[in-house]
């Protein structure tokens, strides 16, 4: 599987859609609410009010666009379900009928609080008990705890982030 799906990606590039950005952190949280108001004004079209996605027309055997939430999303252990992930990608990536990585139209906000809408769906909930042995190695915006900081998990998932950073890399 691995070897088809990087047959027609040259050795040492990215391949088309599969960029996810480094965004400046917001100095707040990440706000579902905004997000809801973002996702509508530029998401829907493709995923749906309801986030499902788009089916095929044809036969429906494959998602022209993915579900973000509900039982066919990705679960709550994959990468996107961390903010920082999921924003970078919607950020480099989306609305993909519209912008591009290189001119993207959303702003990192609109990129951070539509992730943190979608973050907030219900999903498959999958956790890996043994992911983080030492958890001093978990990433900031790694929504589950426990974690070696005294930060909240929802401060984990939502940020704001600097402050965990910072504390981070004191120790």
């Amino acid at each position: 599987y691995i070897n088809w799906v990087g047959k027609d990606v040259k050795k040492g590039t990215i391949s088309k859609g599969a960029a996810v950005g480094d965004l400046t952190y917001l100095k707040r949280p990440a706000d579902p609410e905004k997000g809801k108001i973002a996702f509508q004004n530029n998401c829907i079209k493709c995923h749906g009010m309801d986030g499902k996605g788009q089916l095929d027309s044809i036969g429906n055997s494959y998602y022209l666009y993915p579900p973000l939430w509900g039982s066919q999303s990705y679960n709550t252990a994959a990468g996107l379900y961390r903010l920082s992930r999921l924003a970078g990608f919607i950020k480099s990536n989306m609305p993909n009928l519209t912008s591009s990585h290189e001119k993207p139209t959303l702003t990192d906000e609109e990129a951070w609080d539509i992730a943190a809408f979608i973050s907030s769906q219900p999903r498959p909930d999958k956790k890996y008990k043994n992911d983080w042995p030492d958890i001093s190695k978990k990433p900031y915006d790694h929504p589950f705890g426990p974690y070696a900081d005294n930060f909240s998990e929802q401060q984990h998932k939502f940020g704001p982030f600097e402050e965990i950073i910072a504390v981070s890399k004191k120790k």
